[in-house]
C-alpha cells in the first residue's frame, strides 16, 4: 500500500509529507528521549492496542530429596502469577495550525517541527509516570553511613543481597541507579576527586562500582535516587500520531493531533529501593 500523503490542498511545489515516516520519526525519538523506554520491561504477552497486556514472574525452583516427586506422583507446580497491566491513561496533544503557516512552511516542515515538541512532551510524561510508580512501590533505603562513597556501596548492597522466593541475590550488572541531577552531581564530584577520576569533559560517568548510573530531571522532588533491576517496571504504550491534518470547521485552520495510551506498573517492587534526600 502506498504511503499516505499530505492532503493536496496544503501541498506546495514538490513538497509532499510522508505522514507515516513522520510517525516513525516520533516513535523513534520517544525511545531516545525517554530514559524509561530503555529501562522498562518488554516481556509481555498480548497486544497493547487491546488495552492490556500480561507479564509473568517465575519463582525460583527448589531442590528436594531424590524420589520426592516419584512418591508424590507429581513435580512442583510452576509458580508464575500473572500481572496484568492496563493501558488506562489516555492522553492527547491537539494543536491548531493556521493555513497561512502551512502555506508558508509546508506541511512537512510544520509536522516535523511540532513532532519535536510532541516527542518531548510525551517522553517527559512517560518518564514522570515511570519514576513516580517506582517511588510509590519501592522500599525506602536508609543508612547510618555519612560518607557518600560508603552510602552508595551500602545502597547497592541492599539490592544485591535480596533473597526471597523469586530472587537469590542480584548481580550488579543487572542494576541501574537513576539519580536526581543534584545527587548525580555529588557522585560525579566524588569520582572527579579521585586520583584516577572520571573524564570531566564528558557528561556521563557511566558506572559506579559496577552499577549503571543515570541522571534524570523526572525524579520526584525531595528524592536522591532509585535503585532497581532492569525491567522492574512495565509501561506499555500505544500511540496514534499524525493522520492527515484535519480541517477545523468554520475556519481556515487545521488540527495536528497526537493521541496515546499507556499504563505503568511495578513488576518487582521487592527489587526497587528509593533514597530520599537526607544530609548528603
Amino acid at each position: 500500500m502506498a504511503r499516505t500523503k499530505a492532503i493536496s490542498l496544503i501541498q506546495s511545489g514538490e513538497l509532499k509529507a510522508d505522514l507515516k515516516e513522520i510517525y516513525g520519526y516520533v516513535v523513534k525519538n520517544v525511545q531516545k528521549a525517554a530514559l524509561s523506554a530503555g529501562l522498562k520491561s518488554q516481556a509481555y504477552t498480548g497486544n497493547p492496542a487491546t488495552g492490556s497486556v500480561e507479564f509473568k514472574r517465575f519463582a525460583n525452583s527448589t531442590s528436594k530429596d531424590y524420589g520426592t516427586a516419584r512418591a508424590a506422583g507429581a513435580g512442583d507446580k510452576l509458580k508464575a502469577p500473572p500481572i496484568t497491566v492496563n493501558l488506562n491513561v489516555h492522553k492527547e496533544i491537539v494543536e491548531e495550525v493556521a493555513k497561512f503557516d502551512l502555506d508558508t512552511f509546508g506541511v512537512g516542515n510544520i509536522l516535523a517541527r511540532r513532532a519535536d515538541n510532541h516527542v518531548d512532551t510525551m517522553a517527559a510524561e512517560l518518564d514522570v509516570a515511570f519514576f513516580n510508580a517506582a517511588f510509590a512501590a519501592g522500599t525506602a533505603f536508609t543508612t547510618s553511613e555519612t560518607d557518600l562513597e560508603e552510602i552508595l556501596e551500602a545502597y547497592i548492597q541492599t539490592l544485591e543481597t535480596v533473597k526471597n522466593d523469586y530472587v537469590r541475590g542480584v548481580n550488579r550488572s543487572q542494576m541501574v541507579m537513576v539519580c536526581s541531577p543534584k545527587f548525580y552531581g555529588k557522585i560525579r564530584n566524588l569520582l572527579d576527586s579521585k586520583p584516577n577520576g572520571s573524564d570531566t569533559a564528558s557528561e556521563n560517568f557511566g558506572m559506579f562500582h559496577g552499577v549503571r548510573i543515570y541522571s534524570s530531571v523526572n525524579i520526584p522532588t525531595g528524592q536522591n535516587a532509585v535503585l532497581m533491576i532492569d525491567e522492574a517496571i512495565a509501561q506499555p504504550v500505544v500511540s496514534y500520531p499524525y493522520t492527515e491534518p484535519e480541517k477545523i470547521p468554520l475556519s481556515n485552520d487545521f488540527a495536528v493531533s497526537l493521541f496515546y495510551d499507556y499504563g505503568t506498573t511495578v513488576l518487582t517492587p521487592d527489587l526497587v529501593f528509593t533514597y530520599a534526600e537526607a544530609g548528603v
